[in-house]
């Protein structure tokens, strides 16, 4: 795992040759392991996008192996909200083919191997209300996210956070 530092605090990243595997929030261990280009340029892209450069990281390779199916699919979907775009729980449900499935889809984001780069702090309650985060900081992180992102409704830092 390589750290690096970003907008929000350390990040780690972990990949294997096919992509990236594993993404931490506020951690990591550095293994002093020269990373390959790819995870070069996924790291660039998280820390732009915490910079608040409107990156989607659509480019960055995933490796998926070993991950159920239905979680893969769930994180292709939400990969194609763009930065600064909100979705619910519903909306990825549907755009996987299962309409009544808002609750695995919140078993799958809580189990996102690699937040950032699959943007689960970009998926709200079907009421708009944040709802779980699972790194460190929990709904203060996601919500610092979406600040950062400029998401609708997040415009403006929040006097409490």
């Amino acid at each position: 795992m390589l750290r690096f530092e970003t907008a929000i605090g350390e990040c780690g990243i972990s990949w294997s040759p096919s992509g990236v595997t594993g993404v931490s929030i506020l951690g990591g261990v550095h293994t002093g392991v020269e990373p390959p280009t790819f995870v070069r340029e996924a790291v660039a892209g998280i820390a732009a996008l915490l910079d608040g450069e409107p990156r989607d990281l659509r480019e960055v390779p995933l490796d998926f192996s070993g991950l159920p199916e239905f979680h893969a699919r769930v994180y292709e979907a939400l990969r194609r909200v763009n930065p600064g775009e909100l979705c619910t729980y519903g909306d990825l449900a549907r755009a996987v083919d299962a309409p009544n499935g808002a609750q695995a889809i919140g078993r799958a984001m809580g189990s996102n191997p690699v937040p950032i780069i699959v943007p689960c702090h970009r998926v709200l309650s079907s009421t708009g209300a944040l709802h779980g985060f699972s790194a460190p900081g929990g709904i203060v992180t996601k919500r610092r996210m979406l600040e950062i992102e400029r998401a609708p409704g997040f415009t403006q830092q929040s006097l409490f956070a």
